[in-house]
């Protein structure tokens, strides 16, 4: 599904397997990044799906991951089996997807396990750069519904794109969830002043309104 010039949703529900968050694919110049992994069942399909928005010499190079948990991560170590590109998330989350704890990423709630998966690069900061092809992509350190949570955003057509997987949650104590980190998270988010939001199960939300109203929803809860 194309979203703007050069970003599309090519996984999630009803394009790839049950239970798989929203993966966002984009296209920076020669360079491109996946923004989530799914499960994993459903690979062949995302694969596909990636194969008919990508011309054949744009490489997928970074593998973003806004977070540890299965539905977000779980198809990652085969993504970067097929396609070479490193894996980035933020260290917070990264020990837990590096251990294969699948409490705190939530696999044992699809009737699974975590493999162990080796990040190539461990996000540390509040705020980094992460330059790929000829653009940049901002990450931003947005802990409470997973300690390590990160939000990514990068300026194209025009506008401001905020990927905020699970801006809605949950909190839940064995996802080592925290509700103050969770709701200045919120009000971080709100600062940006996106014009798109994607989101990790709600799908696309357009429009600095709707994506103020829809942050602003959950800060009211």
């Amino acid at each position: 599904m194309k979203i703007i010039e050069n970003l599309w949703q090519v996984g999630g529900e009803g394009l790839t397997a049950p239970g798989d968050a929203t993966v966002y694919l984009l296209r920076l110049g020669d360079r491109a990044a996946l923004i989530d992994a799914g499960c994993g069942p459903g690979h062949r399909q995302l694969v596909e799906n990636i194969h008919l928005c990508l011309p054949s010499g744009v490489k997928i190079s970074h593998l973003l991951l806004t977070h540890c948990h299965f539905d977000h991560a779980g198809g990652a170590g085969a993504l970067r089996d097929q396609f070479g590109c490193r894996i980035a998330a933020h260290a917070a989350d990264a020990a837990y997807l590096e251990t294969g704890d699948s409490e705190v990423t939530a696999a044992s709630w699809y009737g699974s396990h975590m493999e162990p998966l080796v990040i190539d690069r461990k996000l540390t900061g509040p705020s980094e750069t992460i330059t790929i092809g000829s653009g940049q992509i901002q990450a931003l350190h947005c802990p409470g519904h997973s300690p390590g949570s990160l939000v990514f955003t990068v300026e194209m057509a025009g506008k401001t794109v905020l990927f905020g997987q699970d801006v809605h949650g949950p909190l839940h104590p064995s996802l080592l969830s925290h509700r103050e980190s969770y709701m200045q998270s919120l009000r971080l988010m709100l600062s940006l002043n996106a014009d798109i939001l994607c989101e990790g199960h709600f799908g696309v939300i357009r429009g600095k309104e709707a994506v103020r109203r829809f942050i602003r929803s959950y800060l009211a809860d």
